[in-house]
């Protein structure tokens, strides 16, 4: 199995960019309705993933909920280093595996860093449970 065939592409996994503001970025993953979501910069690069959570601890450790506050922050204090790291496209099979094992989604990147897509442990798993077509079974009896 190759792991290009297992990558929701970029173009249809839903990010946030790094500059956005804790409100903006909030309001992004609500009407996104996902529970975590990747972080790019402006030049595309995966720059790493925040959780709901992320946000709640940083609201907690504030002390401060207002919206306003929360327009005066940014993304980049939410991203915790090391938290969901990427692979590279050509990482095995058997790396990629493991991390689903303790990731949602395990993020892609190329040679240059820049991320291009997701992989999902649904993706994993409807790959591996979709039987095979083979030639014996197409075959009618005469």
């Amino acid at each position: 199995m190759n792991v290009i065939s297992l990558v929701t592409p970029k173009i249809q996994v839903a990010y946030l960019y790094d500059d956005c503001t804790i409100r903006q970025a909030l309001e992004g993953m609500r009407a996104r309705g996902y529970t975590a979501v990747p972080v790019l910069s402006r030049d595309g690069k995966y720059v790493g993933t925040v959780s709901e959570g992320d946000f709640l601890w940083k609201i907690v450790e504030s002390g401060d909920s207002s919206l306003r506050s929360l327009e005066r922050r940014y993304l980049t204090e939410l991203v915790r280093p090391g938290f969901n790291p990427a692979v590279n496209i050509r990482v095995t099979m058997e790396e990629l595996l493991e991390r689903a094992t303790g990731q949602n989604f395990v993020p892609v990147v190329d040679d240059r860093d820049a991320f291009v897509g997701i992989v999902t442990r649904k993706n994993i798993l409807r790959k591996l449970t979709v039987p095979s077509s083979c030639c014996s079974c197409s075959k009618t009896e005469d």
